[in-house]
């Protein structure tokens, strides 16, 4: 069984008029407003599950700028998780500048049954001063949903959308929420190769880092080397679909060595422990 804990959907209002949702959003902009950048709905990420026979898939928001725009696309995720029970889990976005929007938007999500926020790109403000968010993360742990976080590498190559939230500044911002339930995406931007550090290991423990996106950061090793330095309890497969199909995620995995135990955590079994799914 297989868990793809990172993907992306959008409702055919947004697929079908990318140029006026690129302008109202920039960061829609940035990631979609070229036509070659994939857009996917409900039913073209459920046709590509059962096709690679995986079992469920996280669907995530991104980060949009207004309390309309989260609004208007937590509805739909609402409603594609109510079509697809069981094989979809749906995490809602706020807007992180309004606290008083951002949590009565928390309660209609948690009322819709979303599991969790994000993917959130905090700013380099946020993650330096998380004091002016603090009650809203608050209100996230009061309510046991899971926090997914973009992440980004210090170094190596950009790309459209790679942000700010790199390990230096998601470390204290950590330590500063150890309740929290956290899932860094993209292998939380090199972060777990820090836990080879005593003081680091013992305050990341309680976070888990996610594959998306992995052809497009690291090589295959990643998927073995990870796990052997956090430990297999804190990874989860994730793929970026319509970024990375998962199919080509899949494939490196298999031409990997894995003790079965690390495989099944990795592939199924954290997510489903994180998720509250048997």
């Amino acid at each position: 069984m297989i868990i793809d804990f990172h993907t992306h959907i959008f409702s055919p209002q947004i697929k079908n008029h990318r140029e006026d949702y690129a302008l109202r959003d920039p960061l829609f902009a940035k990631l979609y407003s070229d036509p070659k950048a994939k857009l996917a709905m409900a039913e073209d990420l459920i046709t590509v599950m059962d096709k690679q026979e995986i079992t469920a898939s996280v669907v995530l928001n991104i980060n949009w700028s207004s309390a309309e725009l989260c609004r208007v696309s937590n509805d739909y995720l609402s409603e594609a998780v109510t079509r697809y029970p069981g094989r979809l889990y749906g995490f809602g976005m706020i807007d992180f500048s309004s606290p008083d929007k951002a949590i009565g938007e928390i309660d209609r999500c948690v009322q819709n049954g979303m599991k969790g926020i994000g993917e959130v790109r905090f700013s380099r403000a946020q993650l330096s001063k998380p004091e002016c968010i603090q009650p809203i993360l608050e209100y996230i742990i009061e309510n046991k949903l899971i926090l997914l976080t973009h992440t980004s590498e210090p170094v190596g190559h950009t790309y459209p959308g790679k942000g700010d939230s790199t390990p230096a500044l998601l470390y204290p911002f950590i330590k500063r929420f150890p309740e929290l339930k956290l899932v860094c995406a993209h292998w939380g931007g090199g972060l777990p190769f820090y836990s080879l550090m005593p003081e680091v290991k013992k305050a990341i423990g309680q976070v888990y880092f996610d594959s998306a996106a992995s052809p497009y950061l690291y090589s295959p090793q990643v998927y073995t080397e990870v796990p052997a330095v956090i430990g297999d309890q804190h990874v989860l497969f994730g793929s970026d679909y319509p970024l990375v199909n998962p199919e080509r995620l899949l494939q490196d995995i298999n031409n990997l060595q894995f003790p079965e135990k690390t495989r099944n955590r990795f592939l199924y079994d954290n997510a489903a422990k994180l998720l509250g799914i048997s």
